[in-house]
């Protein structure tokens, strides 16, 4: 069995190779090639946490993993998303590695929000607003960006210092408001544990693309009215629109009939934007098939340069 620790998996994971890998499973999953049941999660109340298993099995990966993944929304010194991926070998079943699975978490989070912008946003965008300050927001600093010729990064919080702070890291500028940053954003990526929309209708512009990856159990990050007047796409639909914390509070008013999976834009079986000033919205509540995807494309990179320790957990 291959162990990768979280420092090997950053650097393994090509993310421009990422996304082209969650192409494939996102066409998979609306197939119905893949199988990627909802999470099953265990509550943790008195830390308003919880632990999800996610299994799935990718034919376009040829992978069968499952990811451990607890999320600890007030943690502050240590992620608040941590998680391992168990990797099994499809023919057989037998275990083949063990690895971090909280990087691939957020690079994989990102690298979908970058999918859905490039089938959904404008070719002419070039403004783009990030919300939040954390793990997310740098990923998607670093995801975004590839699937579109931004001219200007914004970065908005809820804490001035840490958006100066990450604005200067990645050379975007610090907006003062949530507000501000998405006044004239042609993308705007939400990733924050906000309880209240930090996303608001009145303050988009006609044409954005939104991508809303943040979740809180009593909350939401994008306002009604904004899931009201936008194309809804999803990874899954019985994923995201199933009962929180397995889906997403966000979208507990969608009609299901109107939600579009990322894999039936990809295929051509659903209309993605039609017209510059149509709003779109992508949310996000991660599916498995994605985590597998990217397990796989770090395990051949560990294989092709030796990476990696192995064990014989059978001996």
């Amino acid at each position: 069995m291959l162990i990768l620790r979280r420092s090997e998996v950053e650097r393994l994971l090509d993310v421009d190779e990422l996304i082209e890998a969650l192409a494939a499973a996102m066409s998979d999953l609306s197939a119905g090639r893949a199988s990627s049941p909802p999470r099953v999660a265990a509550q943790i109340q008195e830390r308003d946490a919880f632990f999800a298993a996610m299994p799935a099995h990718v034919p376009s990966a040829d992978a069968l993993t499952s990811k451990l993944v607890s999320v600890f929304p007030h943690n502050t010194t240590l992620p608040t998303h941590q998680a391992v991926i168990a990797a099994f070998d499809p023919d057989t079943g037998e275990p083949t590695a063990f690895l971090d699975g909280t990087a691939i978490t957020a690079l994989r989070t990102a690298a979908g929000s970058a999918l859905a912008t490039r089938l959904l946003a404008r070719e002419d965008a070039t403004t783009l607003a990030i919300l939040g300050t954390g793990v997310q927001a740098r990923a998607h600093a670093q995801a975004v960006p590839r699937v579109r010729a931004f001219t200007e990064i914004r970065i908005a919080g809820r804490d001035p210092e840490k958006a100066e702070a990450l604005a200067a890291e990645i050379g975007a500028t610090a907006a003062r408001s949530f507000e501000e940053a998405c006044a004239g954003a042609d993308v705007v990526c939400a990733t924050t544990h906000a309880d209240e929309p930090v996303v608001v209708r009145e303050h988009l512009s006609p044409g954005t693309h939104v991508t809303s990856v943040g979740f809180n159990p009593t909350g939401r990050e994008v306002d009604a009215a904004t899931v009201r007047d936008a194309l809804v796409a999803v990874e899954s639909r019985a994923s995201a629109l199933a009962p929180v914390p397995a889906g997403s509070l966000d979208l507990a008013d969608a009609n299901a009939d109107d939600v579009v999976e990322i894999g039936e834009l990809l295929d051509g079986r659903r209309e993605g934007r039609t017209s510059p000033d149509e709003l779109t919205l992508y949310k996000s509540v991660g599916v498995a098939v994605q985590d597998a995807a990217a397990a796989m494309l770090v395990l051949r990179a560990a294989l092709e340069q030796g990476a990696g320790l192995e064990v014989d957990i059978q001996d």
